[in-house]
């Protein structure tokens, strides 16, 4: 490889349009069991934002390389590494930074993938796709003929519980924000898809006949998670994954009370640090086994090249449907999408 490589970075916590710089970086050398990994497409996530202004959970030593998914082929092994690791195909590590041409990893730790899938499905494969599995999963029994509410429907989150609910046998209601984002996930297959407005709580007392839901998921926060509260069945369980809006989710007393529903959050990051390597691949399949027998897909939105990051993040702050990607041949995954 060439003397530095590009890598998208920050040194200072703040607004990532003024933080964010592309810099080149010199590669480090491998160590016996170590891999270089040839990033070849990665995404951009809202905890990408949170890393970047300082706000989320957990931070990374500075100065460091933006960016949490992606996806990439190792091309350079250690001297303690057999041949037979060389271009395939591997997540890039959490903790590395997914906004940059390269990066190492130990070979112990790689999470290698399914090679037929394309670079732009498997780059977003991931943290979104096991957000949505682990709510569906971990929170209620859910059983076939259930129905279920989310907010941000139309989000990669979103996206992925409708497949998976479906799947299931599992109805998902997905609230939208606009007429536009109803007819972009009715088109996706979303199946029951409403506006985010206060007729909610009766559309679904009449859609479910008065039963309610088994789960209501909340990425949004405010009025819309207030909502959701309303159209849980007794019993039901309210579980809060995002905040969209960053404002504060009102505990709806009487439901509390009458209707004993549970309101409980979730944070992947805490979830995987309760796993071992072992127990994570596992999940890992899956998740990643729909994908490579083409039962599930995530929509892109848009691709660009890695000094395009800003633009990238301008067209990530606009209603879409489907993910911003930044990719080493944008134009090779742009002439597949279409």
């Amino acid at each position: 490889m060439n003397d530095f490589y590009r890598a998208v970075k920050y040194h200072q916590h703040g607004n990532p349009h003024k933080v964010l710089r592309l810099e080149n970086v010199s590669p480090c050398e491998l160590g016996p069991r170590d891999v270089r990994i040839e990033i070849q497409a990665s995404t951009i996530h809202p905890s990408d934002y949170g890393l970047i202004k300082g706000s989320y959970g957990k931070l990374r030593k500075l100065p460091c390389v933006a960016g949490r998914e992606g996806v990439g082929k190792v091309v350079e092994i250690g001297s303690r590494v057999t041949e037979d690791v060389m271009n395939k195909v591997v997540a890039v590590p959490d903790q590395v930074g997914a906004w940059q041409e390269y990066c190492n990893a130990g070979v112990d730790d790689l999470i290698l993938l399914p090679a037929l899938v394309p670079y732009h499905q498997l780059a977003v494969s991931l943290l979104n796709p096991m957000t949505a599995w682990r709510l569906l999963h971990d929170f209620e029994y859910l059983r076939e003929g259930d129905v279920i509410i989310q907010n941000a429907g139309n989000s990669a989150v979103g996206l992925s519980v409708v497949q998976f609910a479906k799947r299931m046998g599992v109805t998902c209601i997905s609230l939208v924000r606009t007429e536009e984002r109803v007819r972009d996930l009715k088109n996706f297959g979303g199946g029951e898809v409403w506006i985010d407005d206060d007729d909610v709580s009766r559309k679904v007392l009449e859609f479910t006949k008065k039963k309610g839901c088994s789960m209501a998921l909340n990425s949004v926060g405010g009025r819309s998670a207030l909502r959701l509260a309303k159209c849980v069945r007794q019993g039901g369980v309210h579980v809060t994954f995002g905040a969209m809006t960053s404002e504060s989710v009102r505990f709806p007393t009487r439901n509390l009370i009458f209707d004993d529903v549970r309101f409980v959050g979730f944070w992947l990051d805490r979830w995987k640090s309760c796993q071992s390597l072992g127990q994570l691949r596992v999940s890992l399949e899956e998740i990643l086994n729909p994908l490579a027998l083409k039962q599930v897909s995530y929509p892109i939105d848009s691709v660009f090249s890695i000094e395009e990051f800003a633009e990238a993040m301008t067209r990530n702050s606009e209603s879409r449907m489907g993910k911003v990607l930044l990719a080493r041949d944008k134009e090779k995954i742009k002439s597949s999408l279409s």
